[in-house]
């Protein structure tokens, strides 16, 4: 079991709400992949996720609106993350704080630029929670749906293991038959 997994099954909504604080995907998809097997309650967990997300970023807008300029300067790959948030966010401010967290690499500098560039706080806030309503639903989905491929896939592994071994016996039988007949007949002759 990967660890992360089992920090999410010992430590429950914990892990979850830490996680998507965060930068939320890998433990979310874990999330539901544990609510698929009955260790997490489904819609619990959606809103865990959902508080967890809102609160991450909003706590990276407010750090954005204080401390932006000088957290871009200081660190040129959020630099250019940021540039491209701050490109789309003249025309679709909304679209653009709804849809950082969907794009890899900008959940985090999403927020911050936005801040930086001083959107209002009750326009990001509002944005943001729709988001996160949003993300929440999709990911925890693609854990929750994995886990059913998983089932499936599990009962396929086991069976192709099954013959596998079979396989592999039965070679290694036939292999150690061939060599002592060469070896009988090289004896004989």
């Amino acid at each position: 079991m990967p660890f992360i997994l089992h920090l999410l099954i010992s430590y429950g909504y914990l892990a979850v709400f830490i996680g998507c604080l965060l930068e939320g995907e890998t433990i979310l998809i874990l999330a539901g992949f544990a609510a698929h097997h009955g260790h997490l309650s489904v819609p619990l967990t959606l809103l865990v996720a959902v508080t967890g997300a809102t609160l991450g970023d909003q706590l990276f807008y407010w750090l954005g609106r204080y401390k932006g300029p000088a957290l871009l300067a200081r660190l040129p790959v959020l630099a250019r993350r940021a540039e491209r948030v701050a490109a789309s966010l003249k025309r679709y401010d909304g679209l653009v704080v709804m849809g950082v967290r969907f794009v890899y690499g900008l959940r985090i500098a999403g927020p911050i630029a936005i801040g930086a560039m001083h959107m209002p706080p009750r326009r990001f806030a509002f944005f943001n929670l729709l988001g996160a309503m949003l993300w929440a639903p999709l990911v925890g989905a693609v854990g929750y749906l994995f886990g059913s491929a998983l089932d499936a896939l599990i009962g396929d592994v086991e069976r192709i293991e099954l013959i596998g071994t079979v396989l592999i016996i039965g070679i290694a039988v036939l292999i150690a038959l061939v060599r002592r007949w060469k070896r009988w007949r090289a004896a004989v002759h």
